[in-house]
């Protein structure tokens, strides 16, 4: 009876897709000329290839945005070890994304940007590419795509699987149970980044032997190498800043700047000699702010201007894509951001920790609230978590007037992260997903 009604709900929202795809291309070409697709290339979000179907099976990799397509790759990387005959394909949702993970993915993995979730383009993809196997990352759960691919035999697999606290109050609707049953059935192996997510998943009628656990693979954060000129750019950085105190704001989204502005001008009281690195989310938007900072008078440097730190600059914007996890390396303290609204959910806080930074996060961490308890949990100082504008510009305080405490956070930090990071062995994981999606 369940199934009958999930089937009888992906017809009515397939039926949607078709209805609404004239809109949806409308609206694609409106983000193309908003810089939010890629100019020449956003055909594929159509599901069009760019690309010949080379002969052999194919494995298909699917992430929405940087972070969870960083964490494919060492996946990546070890299937085309263990099993050479693969033809590798990876998408990805956002062209932000594109720009950095474009460089970063193994010879000869094939890169296509992610079809929309209508019916028709998720069957021109399909009967264009033929994967045999579909690894979605994170969160990805799509009528058409899941139930499509199921249509075809494909098999599938649900990796670092994640359900927010607001996707799982909308698809606990009675009316959407059996929709989301009639997904998650389509599974061969979902693995949850906590006992929080398992729960959530089986409270949506997945099936458990389908369920197991690997960590979470944003622990490990791997070396995506740089170029000589990359090097030279981040190098030149460090010793502009080898004489003053710094701390970074990373990963900020539009309204938080104030937060962070606000905390510098506090601190510069006490620190006049003090540099804030602000790293905005999207590029635009460090433009916008660097823009409003020179109209009040203030000396603010763009990265993207090639623009140096000189004796009154106390404000750097980064206004660049790919470098974040390089630019931990230059700084002792991190705030990560996408937290400090309400809305937002957190950004990985583990490139940081990794990097040997003290690590500051606000109080909006939905996304990462398991990561984040893990670290704690394996030490208190690992990561601060502080609770608006006052409480943040007081640990800064704290952090740059005391170099043994700020050491402490440093190594806590650090520490913590390669110990959950040693939970996480990549190739046991890709064998046990090989074993489950037959691919072995």
């Amino acid at each position: 009876m369940a199934a009958t009604k999930g089937k009888i709900l992906y017809k009515v929202y397939r039926a949607l897709s078709y209805g609404l795809s004239p809109f949806l291309y409308l609206h694609l070409r409106w983000r193309v000329l908003r810089g939010l697709e890629h100019p020449l290339r956003w055909p594929e979000r159509l599901g069009r290839p760019s690309h010949a179907r080379p002969p052999g099976p194919l494995l298909w990799f699917h992430a929405v945005s940087l972070g969870e397509s960083l964490a494919t790759i060492p996946i990546i990387k070890q299937c085309i070890l263990r099993r050479p005959d693969l033809n590798i394909l990876m998408t990805t949702t956002t062209y932000s994304a594109f720009q950095v993970v474009k460089n970063c993915l193994p010879t000869g993995v094939i890169y296509q940007f992610a079809p929309l979730d209508t019916a028709a383009a998720i069957e021109t993809f399909i009967a264009h590419w033929k994967p045999k196997v579909i690894i979605l990352m994170e969160s990805e759960l799509w009528p058409n795509l899941i139930l499509g691919a199921s249509q075809h035999g494909i098999t599938m697999a649900l990796l670092n699987a994640r359900m927010s606290a607001t996707s799982f109050k909308h698809w606990s609707i009675p009316v959407f149970i059996p929709l989301i049953s009639l997904m998650l059935s389509k599974f061969s192996l979902i693995l949850p980044l906590s006992n929080l997510q398992a729960i959530r998943f089986q409270l949506l009628q997945a099936p458990p032997p389908i369920i197991s656990f690997a960590g979470d693979l944003k622990f490990a954060v791997e070396d995506i190498g740089m170029s000589v000129a990359e090097i030279k750019k981040v190098e030149d950085l460090r010793a502009q800043l080898a004489q003053r105190q710094v701390w970074m704001a990373s990963s900020i989204h539009r309204g938080e700047e104030e937060v962070i502005l606000e905390v510098h001008k506090m601190l510069l009281e006490a620190h006049p000699n003090l540099v804030t690195i602000i790293v905005p989310r999207h590029p635009l938007h460090g433009k916008e702010i660097a823009l409003e900072m020179q109209k009040e008078g203030q000396n603010v440097a763009l990265r993207s201007q090639g623009e140096n730190i000189t004796s009154g600059t106390n404000v750097y914007v980064v206004d660049t894509l790919g470098e974040l996890r390089y630019l931990y390396g230059i700084t002792s303290i991190a705030v990560v951001g996408g937290s400090f609204l309400p809305g937002l959910a957190g950004h990985n806080i583990s490139e940081a920790a990794a990097a040997g930074c003290a690590v500051l996060t606000g109080p909006y961490i939905a996304h990462f609230s398991s990561m984040v308890a893990k670290m704690q949990q394996f030490n208190p100082m690992s990561v601060l978590q502080v609770h608006g504008k006052l409480d943040l510009a007081e640990a800064l305080r704290i952090l740059l007037g005391d170099d043994k405490v700020l050491e402490a956070h440093r190594l806590a930090a650090k520490h913590a992260q390669q110990a959950l990071a040693c939970g996480i062995i990549v190739g046991e994981n890709c064998l046990n997903i090989s074993a489950t999606v037959g691919l072995t």
